[in-house]
């Protein structure tokens, strides 16, 4: 198999809400797209849409035809699929294989590497729509790239190919990695629906347009205060995004905490009984990291604890 410079056949195995888009952006940095894989009505119009002309093929056919596979199928598909492509003699020598699983680096891809295969883990450090406005916030996107040393550099290329920000996570580091993104994102989600639930049990009729500008200014402060660049080295790094904490528990309301508390603890809807036992989990965590940063003093920080106990069931 031959590999033309700059110029690669991009096969994608699961052209879904992530493959679509990434494989589009590669098409705009110059890259061929010589076939998709679909399981579903969905899918098929993601290629019709994002990737007009590809033809749609089954999996061993896509990586039969392609310089670059990339496989964006659910993560616990990975696997199997890689071993199973390569006990059918389907990976080629040189061939690049990627892989967009935050979770895994490049060793699950090793059936591949085996036969000798690039393995490449690059996770966009995003949410994906499986529109056409996915490419355009793939600008300056950071992915995470996680590759054997001597090709860890070609990862890297095909993330500022298609505008964005490589940043290499070590193999073993991908779980925690991984975690930290799914923590902030997923459970910022749940935030909001659960904030949004409260909204409405006190009778608001719009929750989310109340809470639009307070969570975007809130999301807005603490990523400005949390450092873009590392601190050099012997540098302070600062309380981060800690320091744009407001509220009761900042200001050493005691009393406000308790009053939060028993109103939640009242709560009786399905939509709202997981509520009280977040606040509880996030307050103690806001008192402990306001009280390392300096926010808060040592006697404050107690008194927020015992009002947070204090109801606990």
């Amino acid at each position: 198999m031959t590999t033309r410079p700059g110029r690669l056949g991009v096969g994608v195995v699961g052209a879904g809400r992530v493959g679509a888009p990434l494989a589009s952006a590669l098409r705009a940095a110059g890259h061929a797209v010589v076939g998709a894989s679909s399981g579903s009505p969905a899918t098929l119009e993601r290629i019709e849409s994002l990737l007009p002309a590809v033809p749609v093929l089954d999996v061993p056919e896509v990586v039969r035809r392609a310089e670059l596979v990339l496989l964006t199928v659910p993560d616990d598909q990975i696997e199997p699929l890689v071993a199973g492509l390569a006990a059918t003699g389907s990976w080629q020598a040189g061939q690049l294989v990627v892989h967009t699983a935050g979770r895994y680096g490049w060793r699950v891809l090793e059936p591949a590497r085996a036969a000798g295969a690039i393995p490449l883990a690059i996770h966009p450090a995003m949410t994906f729509t499986g529109t056409s406005i996915d490419v355009q916030r793939l600008v300056d996107c950071v992915f995470a790239v996680s590759a054997p040393t001597p090709v860890l550099p070609i990862g890297q290329a095909l993330v500022v190919e298609v505008g964005g920000d490589p940043v290499v996570v070590p193999e073993d580091s991908r779980p925690l990695y991984h975690a930290a993104l799914a923590h902030g994102a997923n459970h910022l989600v749940v935030l909001v629906a659960q904030a949004a639930h409260v909204l409405a049990a006190a009778g608001v009729e719009r929750p989310g347009r109340v809470l639009e500008h307070l969570m975007a200014a809130a999301l807005d402060g603490a990523l400005r205060n949390e450092r873009l660049e590392a601190p050099r080295e012997g540098e302070d790094p600062g309380p981060g995004a800690i320091a744009a904490l407001t509220g009761p528990v900042v200001r050493g309301d005691v009393g406000t905490v308790r009053e939060h508390l028993a109103v939640l603890d009242g709560l009786d809807l399905a939509t709202t009984a997981d509520v009280a036992p977040t606040y509880r989990a996030l307050a103690r965590s806001a008192a402990a990291r306001s009280l390392a940063a300096g926010r808060i003093g040592p006697d404050v920080a107690a008194a927020l604890l015992d009002a947070i106990e204090g109801g606990e069931q």
